[in-house]
């Protein structure tokens, strides 16, 4: 049986590591899913989710010129796309509120319009807010050398 790249593949669990499981996938061929190819979410602990001998649908991710082969569980299963919907609220100012989790940041009714600017202005926009950074980095970092002893020079 020959494999390719995007193929779905029914295969059974042969090994696991700390880093993904084995996937035997007949043929005499074995796969490695990684622990992030595993979920969705995360997984601190791969036996959790997973033992030998689990019967496990895989999508082929790539095929190395080793004959080392790539495999997702998560990219195998058909859920839909899910679209980043954000909720709006209203704040106390009464502007509304993105309620993303973990963000919350102000946002204003309408978008304000992109302005096309050249490359000059935003090379002097950079240059300048690069050299803030440095000299409040050089700020905060000066009282802070040396250990024993004065100043060096």
């Amino acid at each position: 049986m020959s494999f390719e790249v995007g193929t779905k593949v029914v295969g059974k669990v042969s090994g696991i590591t700390d880093f993904g499981a084995f996937v035997d996938l007949g043929d005499k061929k074995t796969g490695l899913v990684h622990i992030s190819e595993v979920s969705d979410g995360f997984i601190k602990d791969i036996n959790e989710v997973l033992n030998v001998g689990d019967e496990v649908t895989v999508r082929v991710l790539s095929i190395g010129g080793d004959g080392k082969i790539a495999l997702s569980i998560r990219k195998a299963s058909d859920k839909p796309k899910r679209e980043n919907k954000q909720f709006e609220r209203k704040g106390q100012s009464g502007q509304n509120v993105s309620a993303m989790p973990g963000k919350a940041r102000l946002t204003t009714a309408k978008k304000p319009e992109v302005k096309k600017k050249d490359f000059d202005s935003l090379l002097a926009g950079f240059l300048k807010e690069s050299d803030e950074r440095l000299t409040s980095l050089k700020r905060n970092t000066e009282g802070k050398r040396g250990g024993r002893g004065g100043r060096r020079s």
